[in-house]
């Protein structure tokens, strides 16, 4: 599965997430962009998952029509030591997760 994960997100997460085809929004040249055109974009380049802490998507973004899923984690902050106990139930949301849907984790 194609993810890709949020500015906010350290790169070395990917690490966590065995199996998957992993990128991050600075990789991509996409920093900087705000969400509703960070989605757009994100689906353009085929990816099918967007990872984040931004806890305001949610209610921002209007996720109907949008073949991106998108995996909220609520961590403690966004240091890898408290992210990675979260990695097996972003594992168990990804093998579930459909186009469009939001999952949150944590």
């Amino acid at each position: 599965m194609r993810l890709l994960l949020d500015e906010c997100v350290p790169r070395k997460f990917m690490n966590a997430l065995p199996g998957h085809d992993c990128r991050t929004v600075p990789e991509e040249g996409l920093a900087g962009k705000k969400n509703g055109e960070l989605l757009s974009l994100a689906e353009r380049s085929g990816f099918e998952v967007f990872v984040t802490l931004d806890r305001g998507l949610e209610y921002e973004q209007n996720l109907q029509g949008r073949i991106i899923a998108i995996i909220l984690i609520h961590a403690q902050s966004n240091r890898l030591a408290d992210l990675l106990p979260h990695s097996p139930e972003i594992q168990r949301a990804l093998r579930a997760i459909r186009p469009g849907e939001l999952v949150k984790v944590g």
